[in-house]
This record gives structure tokens, sequence and C-alpha cells, in this order.
């Protein structure tokens, strides 16, 4: 058994090269193989969004705080709010992230598969953003 302690949890501010505007990352479970679940606490502040991506197992989204959007390329735009739940299939291409007033919060969990969970494409433009 394994217990992580909130105190040795540190708050890492996500890579601009997957996202925009300003995202913060905890880690809550990577647990070693053999198995492959993982998740991550991931704070949006108004406006910060993913880039495009897909997961190769899935992935799902539960929104613990604020109100936030997801996006799939047929152009689908979903407001999720806290108690949300949303599971997102096998390489859906997507992105989620704050609305333009509002901080979203939500657990983001996901299966590793050959050590990757997820496969990152180009930027949500701010037109697909602000369309939606």
């Amino acid at each position: 058994m394994q217990i992580v302690r909130t105190q040795d949890v540190r708050s890492k501010l996500a890579d601009a090269a997957y996202f925009t505007g300003r995202v913060w990352q905890e880690p809550v479970v990577e647990a070693p193989e053999p198995a492959r679940v993982r998740a991550l606490r991931v704070t949006f502040e108004p406006g910060a969004r993913t880039a495009w991506h897909t997961h190769p197992l899935g992935q799902t989204l539960h929104v613990i705080s604020g109100v936030g959007l997801i996006g799939t390329r047929d152009g689908t735009v979903e407001e999720i709010r806290a108690g949300d739940t949303v599971w997102i299939p096998p390489n859906e291409e997507h992105w989620h992230g704050a609305t333009p007033d509002r901080m979203m919060c939500h657990m983001a969990i996901q299966e590793a598969q050959d050590g990757r969970v997820a496969d990152w494409l180009e930027q949500v433009s701010d037109a697909d953003y602000v369309g939606s």
C-alpha cells in the first residue's frame, strides 16, 4: 500500500505546448504497472483550455468545481458543470477547458497504453473556442 500525503503533492503549471492560458495540474494517481490508471486534478483559469487531443483508451472527466466547455471535431460544444461526468471514447478528437469568465476544475482519468495516455494535436483556435 502507498499513501500520498496532500502536503507532498505539488501544483504544476501545465505545458504551454498542449494548453492555451494558465492551467494547473496536480497528480492524483500514477499507478505502477501492470496497472494503467492515471488521474490528474486539472484547474483551468477563465478562458484556458487544452489543445485538440485523443486518448488511446478513452478518458473520463469529472467536474469538481466551476463551469467548463468540452468540444468535439464535429463542432459540438457542451457546457459542463460541477458534478458532471463525461466519458470520451478512445481516439475521439476533443478539447476541454474553462468558460471565458469562469474557472473550472476537473479530475481527468485515463489509462496508459504503451506508456502514453494522450496524443496531442494542434491548439484550439480562438474562433473555435469563442464560437462555442
